[in-house]
């Protein structure tokens, strides 16, 4: 009998600082020696090719299967609101949950806050000095929380609190957070719960019309409707944030700008924004059984990661995926990932993109970057902190 081939496999560092600064290169070198390889430091399985990817995303044998962080009884905190929140979960309590709050994230409903979100963009707008500002902290950063938290009915007042828990817990995402970010994920977790169950025994109390009454009317435990409020605040704000950062700096770098600012190419510009430079770069699931991707086992209990970027970036999917094409079209990216996980919040991200995009480059037509961007420094959750522009005059 002829010997099993040999596994692929990679020992590329997530953590090396060339490879968070720009990934790309180093994905390119991995997707074209092997589509799926075993990385050997850690034993998980990475996909970097887009079919790989997109077959880890689908299949169902390949789970979210949420383990406690050790040490388990300290990290109650940030283990109680993953283990009780939809993305950690499969079918059927995923079903249950999603069920719950899809209707707040359908067209409809979607389309009624368009106007709030121009608003809510003109009045930001209204307060940057045109010579210069920090297009993250003053724009990008307080325009998902604003929306998000009027949609949930969490008070404005909270807004900075929001913005600083919700990049706390993110932080604990990376792939070897330091023993600080793990104090301030636990702070911050705790802090962000407790105000939630102070929502919460309100609306019970008094309902409104706002998205955590209906959460606390339903058949969703005290412990789900505080992880569901706390997920849609922290993915609502990350995403987009980090989103509008990555694309904005991509553009004005090359001196790009959207043939128009019509909806129709506008939204085709913010596609290509997801695809180029991915916000989330890995999504993690664990084989419930052996799987086969793209040629390689992937045994029962091992984790298998789709790296979101390098399937982006996959030219076996994308014509000259390496240049920022604003009116690329088709664009199949995966930067919302697929199958039962596919962000439910994708149709209010689309929509924030596009209305904030449009709103900053009609106030100033000519903007341009002022100084090197400021890194986030982070792999999986890739961004900028601080984003300096100019304007010149409003518009």
């Amino acid at each position: 009998m002829d010997p099993a081939p040999e596994r692929p496999a990679t020992s590329i560092d997530l953590t090396d600082p060339s490879v968070v600064a720009d990934p790309y290169p180093v994905f390119a070198a991995e997707r074209a020696a092997h589509p799926v390889a075993e990385h050997q430091p850690s034993g998980t399985v990475l996909a970097f090719g887009h079919a790989a990817v997109g077959a880890v995303l689908r299949d169902r044998r390949l789970g979210r299967i949420w383990r406690d962080r050790e040490p388990a009884a300290y990290l109650e905190p940030f283990n109680a609101l993953h283990r009780n929140q939809m993305m950690e979960n499969e079918p059927p309590v995923h079903t249950r949950m999603r069920r719950m709050v899809a209707g707040a994230f359908n067209r409809g409903h979607v389309e009624r806050l368009r106007p709030r979100v121009r608003e809510l963009s003109a009045q930001l707008l209204d307060e940057v000095d045109p010579a210069g500002f920090d297009v993250i902290g003053e724009y990008a950063e307080p325009l998902p929380v604003l929306v998000i938290a009027d949609l949930l009915g969490v008070p404005a007042t909270h807004t900075h609190d929001l913005r600083d828990w919700s990049q706390a817990i993110v932080r604990m995402y990376e792939v070897s957070p330091a023993q600080a970010v793990v104090d301030e994920a636990v702070a911050a977790a705790t802090d962000f719960a407790g105000l939630v169950r102070e929502l919460v025994r309100e609306r019970r109390a008094a309902p409104r019309t706002d998205l955590i009454s209906d959460l606390a009317a339903t058949d969703l435990s005290d412990d789900e409707v505080v992880a569901a409020v706390v997920l849609l605040l922290n993915a609502g704000h990350e995403a987009s944030v980090n989103v509008f950062g990555n694309g904005m700096v991509a553009m004005l770098r090359r001196g790009l700008r959207p043939a128009a600012l019509d909806a129709e190419t506008v939204a085709l510009a913010v596609e290509e924004m997801l695809r180029f430079d991915s916000a989330l770069q890995l999504f993690e699931r664990t084989a419930t059984e052996d799987v086969e991707v793209g040629g390689v086992v992937v045994e029962e209990g091992r984790k298998v990661a789709a790296l979101l970027g390098a399937a982006n970036r996959d030219p076996a999917a994308f014509d000259r995926p390496d240049e920022m094409d604003l009116a690329r079209d088709p664009n199949p990216h995966v930067a919302f990932g697929a199958g039962v996980h596919f962000c439910l919040g994708a149709p209010l991200a689309r929509m924030e993109l596009v209305e904030s995009l449009t709103a900053l480059l009609e106030r100033f037509p000519g903007l341009a970057l002022v100084g090197e961007p400021e890194s986030r420094e982070t792999f999986v959750l890739r961004g900028f902190r601080r984003v300096r522009v100019g304007g010149g005059e409003r518009a």
